[in-house]
């Protein structure tokens, strides 16, 4: 029987879940109970609630805007910064003064974040900052001006300022910006008493924790403890009878996205961090992880469509430069296509229908290249398409594409052979459908995989390659497939 088994205590105490539900019910905060009236049905922040409130600053009656957005959860005062327009955002700051407390920053977007903290004095951002778990203070600064940064590092305690160093020491979207200092962590010689103790005494212990790490003399992760393992175990029992040994430790360094894929495969709800040497240095929490997750799954998918961030708060001029400058790489991209189509140009004269059917071909090209392209991209971020499976996933692709590209093949040939009364043009646009589908399912999955391999992010680079080949072979299959037929010879 496993050790930690055997130390729980006898199962003979019985809790009435019901009554427990019911006095919650009964116990809950009026003031709860409004707040939960300014949210509609998918627990977002009401229009004429925020209306409401932005009408009461500008009227100057402070109280009362103060009063109604106190009942509300730090991440819906979050919210409603977000909500309201970049011009009232100062005044909203200024009414609600000490409401704008560290939790609320520490859930705020980003930008909006950033054009708050330029509101505020060194002194008021590091105040703010030492209030917070390290990888939330760390997330505050990271992103100030070079000399902002260091007047609030100054105005930190030495203590907290070396954190908040050490943490910007270690390259971003890495597990040591990610992680927080704040840990629980004891020797493996300690009984289960000696821990409990500690807990209750300690007042510079981290206020929030799942597990206790317990490590060597070297300060190394040896196990780990459940907190209910340790509250449901007798005080004699040694905390070495009763951790669990095998843990997931991540590396300092490790990529973010990779962090999150670890806590994902193993249902992680914290995890050590652990420098070179193998020594504790700090712990990550699930919280930060699903922000993670959904931070890199909303990344991954704008990157492909070049639209940057994708975030209504992002500046309009950082916004305007990113998309331009993936439109611009477009528009030469469609002038190659276009030199394809002018080879082709007597062809096209004797023939005009050629010039009309032509975009079907390398537009469901385009469309079946980018769906292969996003299942691919998907799987090499999950870490689902390895170099022990890509053989198999392109022989995949190709029997997709082929069984996609002979059905719609058929079905604008049939179309095209009854519609303009020509089986010769049917067969042209069938065969080149065939041939730029198969086209797209090779592209959609060699050009990310051969950027991956290459260390380019294929996210940000694929496109690009996938919809300029479908549009090229589009365009050259079936005009081509035109000349070699004979088809133009026939008008």
């Amino acid at each position: 029987m496993d050790k930690r088994e055997e130390s729980l205590p006898p199962d003979d105490v019985s809790v009435d879940h019901a009554t427990i539900t019911d006095d919650r019910e009964i116990d809950r905060d009026p003031a709860q109970r409004e707040a939960e009236t300014e949210l509609d049905e998918d627990d977002r922040l009401k229009p004429a609630f925020v209306r409401d409130v932005i009408d009461l600053a500008e009227a100057g009656e402070v109280e009362a805007a103060r009063e109604r957005v106190g009942r509300l959860h730090p991440a819906d005062i979050a919210d409603l910064f977000e909500l309201v327009s970049d011009e009232d955002r100062p005044l909203l700051a200024h009414v609600l003064g000490d409401m704008v407390s560290p939790d609320v920053l520490a859930e705020m977007n980003d930008h909006v974040r950033e054009r708050l903290i330029d509101l505020l004095a060194p002194e008021q951002v590091a105040e703010i900052a030492s209030e917070l778990d390290t990888d939330d203070a760390v997330a505050i600064i990271e992103d100030m001006e070079e000399d902002e940064q260091q007047a609030v590092l100054q105005a930190m305690e030495p203590e907290d300022r070396a954190a908040i160093e050490d943490a910007l020491s270690y390259p971003e979207e890495t597990a040591g910006r990610l992680m927080q200092r704040e840990y629980v962590a004891v020797p493996e010689h300690v009984t289960v008493g000696d821990v409990i103790d500690r807990l209750r005494e300690d007042v510079d212990l981290a206020t929030d924790f799942w597990e206790i790490f317990v490590v060597d003399p070297m300060h190394r992760p040896v196990g780990t403890c459940q907190l209910s393992w340790i509250l449901r175990a007798p005080r004699t029992i040694a905390i070495s009878d009763l951790m669990k040994r095998e843990q997931t430790l991540i590396p300092v360094d490790m990529d973010q996205e990779e962090v999150a894929l670890r806590f994902q495969k193993y249902a992680l709800i914290s995890a050590a961090v652990v420098d070179k040497a193998g020594r504790l240095v700090g712990m990550i929490t699930v919280d930060d992880v699903v922000h993670i997750i959904q931070e890199e799954a909303g990344e991954d998918i704008l990157r492909l469509s070049g639209a940057g961030d994708g975030d209504i708060n992002e500046p309009i001029v950082m916004t305007i430069r990113t998309r331009l400058s993936w439109l611009v790489v477009n528009l030469g991209t469609a002038m190659l296509a276009a030199s394809v189509v002018g080879f082709f140009e007597g062809a096209i004269a004797k023939f005009a229908l050629l010039a009309v059917l032509m975009p079907i071909v390398s537009g469901m090209g385009g469309n079946a290249g980018t769906q292969t392209l996003a299942v691919t991209v998907r799987a090499i971020a999950t870490n689902q398409l390895t170099a022990s499976n890509t053989l198999r996933m392109i022989f995949r692709e190709l029997r997709i594409a082929t069984v996609n590209g002979l059905s719609l093949g058929v079905l604008i040939g049939t179309g095209t052979a009854l519609i303009f009364g020509n089986p010769l043009l049917g067969v042209v646009i069938a065969s080149a459908m065939l041939i730029n589908n198969l086209v797209a399912g090779l592209a959609g999955i060699l050009v990310p995989v051969t950027l991956d391999r290459l260390d380019v992010d294929p996210a940000v680079s694929s496109a690009v390659f996938v919809t300029t080949l479908t549009d090229i072979m589009g365009f050259f299959s079936f005009l081509g497939l035109a000349v070699l037929s004979g088809l133009t010879a026939m008008n």
